[in-house]
This record gives structure tokens, sequence and C-alpha cells, in this order.
């Protein structure tokens, strides 16, 4: 053994001899109430931390912990996690616990985040897309000590995740081939788990929390929320995208577009003769909205970064599409869905808050620093691709290129967004925040030069036939509609465009807005997919209709 070697394995004993020091574990199970004790003797100060604040899953209770210590004794930690989703992920730099974080996606706590690096409380390293953190935390990034959750553990450490696995194996593997520490919040200590996820060799410390940790339902919309002009963009993006191109394998981001194209499948889409033809293997968690193309016939396969909370038993009883094991759970990894997603798809649909004259993208507006989370990989050209498929050779050949195809990128956005602000700006505001914020490039979600299509519920615009700058520009502003971005191209400009099929109408598709009514959706209420699933699915309860109390 190198002395580098030999003086790393000295200081992993060190630490964890200082939390035998606290109180004798039983087996590897540590009193949860000496939590933040605990984390205070195998954290040092300047440490990379992990934390696990997935999409969906968080470990709440260490989350909690961490911030309860000592910052006159535990201070300059450098986070590294993929969601800051909850108030403690930010606490631990209003409280000087740590000073440096790398992520990559901040969503609930986009505003919060923004504030604290105009105050100088933190310096951001980068905003990375899922993939690209999790390669780094195998490189450079490498933790000391990571703070994960499952849903199990036993008392040799063996961890079981349950249908969310998530980050959890990466993180993990990550640190304890490098004699970093792992400690692991469970739901629940067992004799004998229904399944291993995580070897016990792996893992240090774990503690059972007080409650089950926290879990949000992020990929759940609810059909009553989806409105007429998301069903006509959802017709259009069949009809000019997963038609034409022959879509079998593809990925859809969250959104209510996404899901009016997923309730419209067995419906529109079976019109057309589109099943078996389209849409028959998702790289995908399990959407609720997905239901009814499930039963409909449509889907074949499901390979899925998470679950969703309720959708546990459905998922259990279609193991015939969802890779569930012996256990009857789902087993999810979300570094190897956005491997799955950026090479083994042909079709990615996301949608943004803003869009340049370029077809550039961005959630960084004024006053928010989102992130990306996985749209970056998802929503890129694999160029490492050798496998074909019609759909990829299409794109290829309609972008002028002989020797290679392209994946497809569809950005689905509404001309406004909620608030009336213009989804169609001639400047991101992602340029201003990285000169406020000192960023060496402009946090932009996905290239332009990587988006094929863009889609708003005034039309289509196939960028892959435009063979300039100036005619990316102009489809864009032919779809913008009425807003200032829309206003500056004048009308025969848009008229030629259509005549040579880079910009369609929903009347060049054959679609008569008219016909673009909820009457499309296979199911109209979240009532709808319990009922479609057999009662299978049991939502959330805040998706639950509650009859309001009379007088």
């Amino acid at each position: 053994m190198s002395k580098t070697s030999q003086q790393r394995a000295a200081a992993r004993a060190a630490r964890l001899a200082r939390a035998t020091s606290i109180c004798t574990p039983d087996g590897k199970i540590y009193p949860a109430a000496r939590a933040t004790e605990l984390l205070q003797a195998v954290i040092e100060s300047g440490d990379r931390v992990v934390i696990e604040g997935d999409n969906q899953k968080q470990a709440d209770f260490l989350a909690a912990a961490l911030v309860k210590v000592d910052p006159a004794q535990l201070h300059d930690l450098h986070m590294v996690q993929s969601v800051l989703a909850l108030p403690d992920h930010l606490a631990v730099f209003e409280r000087g616990i740590a000073n440096r974080l790398d992520f990559s996606f901040a969503g609930p706590q986009s505003r919060k985040l923004a504030q604290l690096v105009e105050a100088g409380a933190l310096k951001i390293g980068a905003i990375h897309t899922y993939l690209e953190l999790y390669a780094r935390l195998l490189v450079d990034l490498t933790p000391q000590v990571a703070l994960v959750v499952a849903d199990k553990a036993d008392r040799d450490g063996n961890l079981y995740t349950g249908p969310n696995t998530e980050d959890t194996p990466v993180i993990v593997e990550a640190t304890a081939f490098r004699g970093g520490i792992v400690v692991a919040q469970v739901n629940e200590i067992v004799d004998r788990l229904p399944r291993v996820d995580i070897p016990g060799g792996w893992v240090d410390i774990i503690l059972q929390s007080p409650t089950p940790y926290m879990i949000e339902p992020l990929f759940t919309r609810d059909p009553a929320k989806v409105r007429d002009d998301k069903v006509l963009m959802a017709m259009m993006a069949i009809a000019a995208v997963y038609e034409p191109y022959e879509i079998r394998r593809l990925n859809h981001g969250i959104g209510y577009a996404t899901a009016a194209i997923e309730l419209i499948l067995p419906t529109f889409g079976a019109a057309r003769g589109l099943k078996g033809k389209v849409a028959t293997h998702f790289v995908l968690n399990p959407h609720p909205t997905l239901i009814p193309a499930i039963e409909a016939g449509f889907v074949e396969s499901v390979y899925s970064f998470g679950s969703e909370l309720g959708m546990e038993r459905y998922v259990s009883e279609h193991a015939d599409l969802f890779p569930v094991g012996a256990d009857g759970n789902l087993r999810s990894n979300r570094a190897l869905a956005q491997v799955a997603g950026h090479y083994a798809c042909d079709l990615f649909v996301g949608a943004t808050l803003q869009i340049d004259a370029q077809g550039n993208s961005s959630t960084a507006t004024k006053g928010r620093i989102a992130g990306f989370g996985g749209a970056p990989n998802m929503g890129a050209d694999a160029r490492g691709r050798r496998h074909v498929s019609p759909g990829w050779l299409r794109a290829g050949r309609e972008a002028g290129d002989p020797l290679r195809g392209r994946k497809l990128v569809v950005q689905m956005v509404e001309t406004r967004q909620p608030d009336g602000t213009p989804s169609f700006v001639e400047r991101l505001d992602a340029f201003d925040l990285a000169e406020s914020a000192g960023f060496a490039l402009p946090p932009v979600m996905i290239y332009g030069d990587d988006v094929t299509h863009v889609i708003t519920e005034e039309g289509v615009a196939n960028l892959l036939l435009c063979r300039s700058p100036g005619e990316r520009e102009a489809a864009l502003r032919a779809i913008a509609g009425d807003t200032d971005f829309g206003h500056a191209q004048a009308r025969e400009v848009t008229d030629d465009l259509r005549k040579r099929g880079i910009v369609m109408r929903p009347s060049d598709l054959g679609i008569d807005p008219a016909t673009a009514t909820r009457d499309l959706l296979a199911a109209k209420s979240i009532d709808d997919l319990v009922t479609l699933s057999g009662g299978l699915y049991a939502p959330p309860a805040k998706f639950r209709w509650r009859p309001r109390a009379t007088a």
C-alpha cells in the first residue's frame, strides 16, 4: 500500500473512531437522536459533502441534522448535490457551514439561491446536467462524506432503496471507493431486506429517521388542468414529429404539453393508425398520465429515472413494461436512465421559460437560478451514436448531413408564460445572470443548434430545414404569436417559410383547431386515471378531490 493510501485509510479510520466514541453502534446502526453529533464527528471543515437531494426523495433528516452543527467547529464545506429542494439545503450557507456549491437543479429554491449568490454567501462552481455531475463525482468532485437515503436497512448496513433508487448508487459508489464515509437515513430497520440495492460493505453509518423521508410526486399532472391550447400543441407534435419521423423511443419532460400528448395517444394517435408505430419505448418516470396509453396497448416498455408517488402498485402489476425485481418493486436508476435517454432515444420533448432568436433556451430568468436537471443531456444530439433508426436518419437528411443522423429535440412552449411574460426574447436573461454571478458562460439549458423543432399554439418551426441563422430566426418569429418578437417579422417572410415546409400551421398539418378540445383526452381527471388503472393508482392526497364543506 502506498503512503498516500495508508494516510487515506488512517484518516477514514479516525473519522469512524470519532463516531464510535460518541455512541456504540448496533452493527452499523446508530441512534438518530445523536445525528448532528455524528455528522460533526465524521465531517471535517473543508470537506466535499454530497447530500442526496433528488428530484423526488430527500435525505431530509440528514439535511436538518447538518444545519444544526456548530459553524465554529465545522465550516467551509463544499456541497455537491443534484437538486436543491429543501430550505435546509441553503440554510447551511446562511449559517456559514458551507460556502461552495456544485449542483444541477434548484427549482424550488431558485429565488433564494439567487439571493444568496448576490449576497456573496456562496460561490457556485458550476451548474451541471445530472449525468455531468455524476461523472464529476467519479473524477474531480469525489466526496469525503455522502449523506444518502433509503427505504430499509439491516444491521450489516445493506440498503433497500425500493422503487426510488434514483441517485443513491452513483453517490455511494463514488464515495465508498475513494475512502469516504457513507451515512444513510432509512425509514425502517429490518432483519431481512426484500432485495439488496446497496451492499453493506459500502455503507458506514445507518440512522433510522423519526419520520419517513420526504418524497415529492414531481411528475404527476392532473388531466383536469390540461387546457385546449395544450391539446392543440399535442396534436401538432404528433402530426409534425411523432408520425412522420416514426418515433418509437423517446423521453418526455415534465409539463402539461407532454401530459397532453400522453393523454391523446389513445384517441388522436389511435385515429391516425399510430398504435404500434409511435411512442412504444419510453425513458420516463411512471407518469400517471401515461396510464391510458399503457392500457390502450401503445406502450411496450418504460425505463425509469425514479418512481412516482402513488404509482407503486400499478408499476408492480406491469412487470412486463417496467424494470421490476423479484421483490415486486421497481428498480430505477437516474444515472442509467440519463444514459438511455441520451443514446437510446430518438426524441426528447421539453419546455423552457425563454427562447432567443437562435433557439437557445434557458430557465435562468431574472432573480432565479433554476439550474438544468437532465434537459441539457436529454436534449442534446448524441454525436457518439452509431445505431440507426428511421427518425434519426430522416432528421439527419433534413439537416443536410449525409454521414450521420440527428436526434430530434423539441421544445414545446406557449408564446407567453402563465404570468403573461413573453417566452420568446431577443436576449436571454441568462447572459445578465452570468455577468452578475461571475459565470464564465451564460447558463443556457439547451443550445439552439441542438433544437430541431419548436412548437407553440401558433404552429411548428422545423429548424432542421433552416440553412442559415437568419432562417432559424425567421422560423421562430413566425410561431411567436402576439409578442414583440413575433411582430418584428413581415407576414410575407412567414408565408414563404410555410410554402417551404419550414413553418407549419395547424391547417398545414390537416388539423382543425376547433377539434382541439379536452374531449380528446383519454382521461379528464385524476379519478379517470384511477379508474383506468383498475384502482391500482393511488394518487397522493394533494391530488385527491375533496368535497367542499357546506354551511
